[in-house]
């Protein structure tokens, strides 16, 4: 029975996965210690938003998650796709050297590809994406794509796999942790972060959204 009980064990530690949200709003260290007290593994502030500025109240969202001692701080950039907004490389640029300026960092940069008046032309919005994520690899820095299956094929069409070696932050508010209701597109087989639930009260009266790790 022993046996067993230790098999159990190890079998669920190995299966389990990690609980994290993404999030706006404005935060402190102490706030941010409960959030690690309460079991999450990792956190996303947006540091960029779809206006084409720097967010700053995100980078100080990350400067206090460091700070508190999450285990994993990334950073979710919403790109300004306007015509009057600078290339995708050179908000990338910005929003990093922010970061930098500030005397942080974050883990992965997860570019957000998602519906918002992109335009219908696939083949410029393929290239706007890429300039995106070339900028962040010139720097060493980590970059993974949000976005799902529908808005994927709305703005870059489902035969585009260029990016498929990036991991994949899949939207989908199916009530379920697991991403058992994956459907595969842009070449990715599995996601690396499943956003499962939409703006709720999370832990420590903030509003997130929520998110698993497999």
């Amino acid at each position: 029975m022993k046996v067993l009980l230790v098999l159990f064990a190890l079998f669920k530690a190995i299966s389990a996965g990690s609980d994290g949200f993404d999030f706006v709003q404005a935060t402190s260290v102490t706030t941010m210690q409960c959030v690690k007290n309460s079991g999450i593994a990792f956190v996303i502030p947006r540091i960029f938003t779809s206006a084409g500025t720097i967010d700053q109240t995100g980078i100080n969202n990350v400067k206090n998650s460091h700070a508190a001692g999450i285990p994993t701080v990334d950073g979710y950039f919403f790109p300004c796709i306007s015509s009057r907004c600078p290339s995708g490389a050179e908000q990338v640029k910005t929003a990093l050297d922010a970061i930098s300026s500030q005397g942080t960092n974050i883990g992965t940069i997860w570019l957000d590809i998602e519906h918002l008046a992109w335009p219908t032309n696939h083949a410029n919005n393929r290239e706007f994406i890429e300039s995106m994520v070339n900028e962040a690899v010139s720097r060493n820095q980590p970059v993974g794509i949000y976005s799902n299956y529908n808005q994927w094929e709305v703005i870059v069409g489902l035969d585009y796999t260029s990016l498929s070696h990036l991991p994949l932050w899949w939207v989908e508010y199916d009530g379920e942790k697991e991403p058992v209701q994956y459907q595969a597109f842009g070449g990715w087989s599995k996601p690396r972060i499943h956003e499962w639930h939409s703006a709720e009260r999370g832990p420590c009266g903030l509003t997130v959204e929520s998110n698993y790790m497999p």
